[in-house]
């Protein structure tokens, strides 16, 4: 059998005591009692609204061999029989073994910030990197205090290329993050207005962001966004924090990594890649300009990394978007389809333009309408009512005549769009979802972005439960 860990390990590392007779080692680790499989430990963390020791029973009858509780809890855990590792701190005894998953590997690792595109860039390298070599790399956004250690506490330890995403809403939050994965690689996707309730301004964003130099492996380096305005300041930061490899990429004559050229449809994209001084054409499966972008950027990181830079070409044709960003469904209604862009996931001022853009370069058939189902974008604070006032300006020069809004800030955009745009507007997500199932027709291109608090996951859900899937071949018959 090949572990994960050993419970010897584990103790040890964790500071940690047994309690009954452990396993020998275990497969994997789980925070969720839900979707634990057998031969996992449990980590029985405590959360701001639940407490996994709460649910250690559940974990158990689905087949965890091992829990990790905290002493204060032990005596809450009596009627269980299950074998134990019993610490000061879950979360923080998760955060011990992270370290030393980091210390036994040998992977190259790659950390990914940003304020838009941090998820989709991850999900890039682990596509690119995979004809490379073996490729450990987080689920979903696992990219804050207990998302970056679980993951890396996940690391196998014959891991050869490692990808974490870090994140953060507050200002001191990704320094210990990064100093935990220490990466040989950091890529800032760019810096928008996100999180803008939590700062004064984009210089703040900004300079939170640069904390991610400050964990980087010795002659590591980093890859920043010529194209963005805070590249100056960033590339200075790097500098000032002892950095020494500095790259670039965009569209920027000075890039590094450089986008020549950009072709896209509303389902894929083609771009001319100026790598290593050597123009090349790029196919690559998912749509957006913004895609194209960060592309450039994974492929930087490949030949930084020394993986094989025409295989990562060669893997992106068949890159798919990532749920709830950018994901694609063609649904059957009436005699015809309608395409249903889901970027219900999250949303900043920056990656709603980058949706509306997408929307703008997805073709309606016949008589179907471009739709904008757009919701909140969250802790925007002072600035909330500006930024949501500015999107008119995207939605007017994209041409985009259809949209349909939800959530009380939305009513500035709402206010702020002439009456060339047929707009509807519902103060919560509830209502929406019932007029947009029955107020789509044949033909349409549907887009739903809106911060993930909203809970627009609900209009995509219910207009793929009214209408069923079409595939490729379906729609050629």
């Amino acid at each position: 059998m090949s572990w994960l860990w050993t419970t010897e390990t584990m103790v040890s590392v964790m500071e940690g005591r047994p309690v009954g007779t452990p396993p020998e080692g275990i497969t994997g680790i789980s925070i969720d009692s839900r979707s634990i499989s057998p031969g996992e430990a449990f980590f029985a963390i405590k959360g701001d609204r639940v407490d996994g020791h709460d649910f250690a029973s559940i974990a158990v009858a689905n087949g965890a061999s091992l829990i990790i509780v905290s002493d204060a809890k032990l005596p809450a855990m009596g009627r269980l029989t299950v074998p134990m590792i019993v610490v000061d701190d879950v979360l923080a005894a998760l955060g011990r073994l992270a370290a030393a998953a980091r210390q036994r590997s040998r992977a190259k690792i790659v950390a990914v910030t940003g304020s838009v595109g941090k998820t989709t860039t991850k999900e890039m390298l682990r596509h690119v990197l995979a004809p490379s070599g073996r490729v450990h790399a987080a689920v979903a956004s696992f990219n804050n205090h207990w998302g970056v250690p679980l993951t890396l506490a996940r690391m196998p330890a014959d891991t050869e290329f490692g990808v974490f995403e870090i994140g953060m809403n507050h200002a001191g939050e990704i320094r210990p993050l990064v100093k935990l994965v220490r990466p040989h690689v950091a890529i800032i996707t760019t810096i928008a207005a996100a999180h803008l309730g939590h700062f004064k301004g984009i210089e703040e964003i900004a300079a939170a962001k640069a904390e991610i130099f400050e964990g980087l492996e010795p002659g590591g380096a980093v890859i920043l966004n010529r194209d963005n305005k805070q590249f100056d300041y960033l590339e200075k930061r790097a500098q000032e924090t002892g950095v020494e490899r500095i790259y670039s990429f965009g569209q920027h004559a000075k890039a590094d990594f450089r986008l020549a050229d950009f072709e896209g449809d509303s389902r894929s994209s083609t771009i001319w890649a100026t790598l290593n001084g050597e123009t090349v054409e790029v196919h690559i499966g998912s749509p957006g300009r913004h895609i194209a972008e960060n592309a450039m950027a994974a492929l930087g990181a490949c030949l930084l990394v020394e993986a094989d830079l025409s295989k990562a070409i060669s893997a992106l044709p068949d890159l798919r978007p990532v749920k709830g960003r950018g994901e694609q469904h063609r649904l059957g209604i009436g005699e015809g389809t309608l395409t249903l862009i889901d970027e219900s996931y999250n949303a900043n001022p920056a990656s709603v333009r980058a949706a509306i853009a997408l929307l703008a370069a997805s073709e309606p058939q016949a008589s179907g309408r471009r739709i904008a189902v757009l919701g909140d974008m969250l802790e925007m604070g002072e600035f909330s009512s500006k930024v949501h006032e500015e999107l008119a300006g995207p939605i007017l020069a994209a041409g985009i005549e259809h949209v349909w809004l939800a959530g009380p800030e939305m009513a500035a955009l709402r206010d702020a769009l002439p009456d060339s745009v047929h707009v509807e507007y519902h103060p919560d997500t509830e209502s929406l979802v019932s007029y947009a199932v029955s107020a789509v027709t044949p033909g349409d291109v549907v887009m739903v972005k809106s911060s993930l608090g909203l809970g627009f996951g609900k209009i995509v859900a219910a207009l793929i439960d009214n209408y069923p899937a079409v595939s490729d071949r379906e729609r050629q018959l």
